[in-house]
């Protein structure tokens, strides 16, 4: 299936998509390219927040977009495979039957499929500005990025 098949299917059902995308088999890349994909994609999301930023301060654009570029691409990565190590361990200590890939997966899925609404954040932000409308699609990413990594990670602590 497709990954935007995929995305769509995950607001229908998070752990149903996971447990398909395990049963394709324990594939690094795949997940590497999910999280790498999300990250571009999240980073391209600030892009009409920067810009509104450095219009309005005066600030160099070049400078916000490298500063979060290296935030986005290189230092995030590395920070979602510690979350998702520590996702795994509290699945272990709850004697759950997933594995360190599918916690990887997880996580790693639920940043990509809800980043439709980081690219909805992201004009919000560029567009309107700091204000309720922003904390609204920013509240309302969160509640579908945490439904998204909790029920996949269910599905996948179950199965294995």
């Amino acid at each position: 299936m497709a990954i935007t098949s995929n995305i769509a299917a995950t607001y229908r059902g998070p752990g149903r998509v996971i447990t398909r995308l395990l049963s394709l088999g324990q594939r690094e890349d795949r997940a590497l390219m999910y999280l790498m994909s999300a990250c571009i994609i999240i980073f391209i999301a600030q892009l009409p927040r920067l810009s509104r930023e450095a219009h309005l301060t005066g600030q160099e654009l070049d400078m916000l977009l490298g500063g979060t570029l290296m935030a986005w691409v290189i230092i995030a990565p590395l920070l979602m495979y510690i979350i998702a190590f520590v996702a795994r361990g509290i699945g272990m200590i709850l004697r759950g039957k997933g594995s360190a890939y599918g916690a990887r997966l997880a996580l790693f899925w639920a940043l990509l499929a809800s980043s439709p609404l980081i690219l909805l954040h992201g004009l919000t932000a560029g567009f309107i500005g700091p204000g309720l409308e922003l904390q609204i699609v920013g509240l309302l990413w969160c509640v579908i990025f945490f439904w998204f990594w909790i029920g996949g990670s269910l599905a996948q602590e179950r199965g294995a």
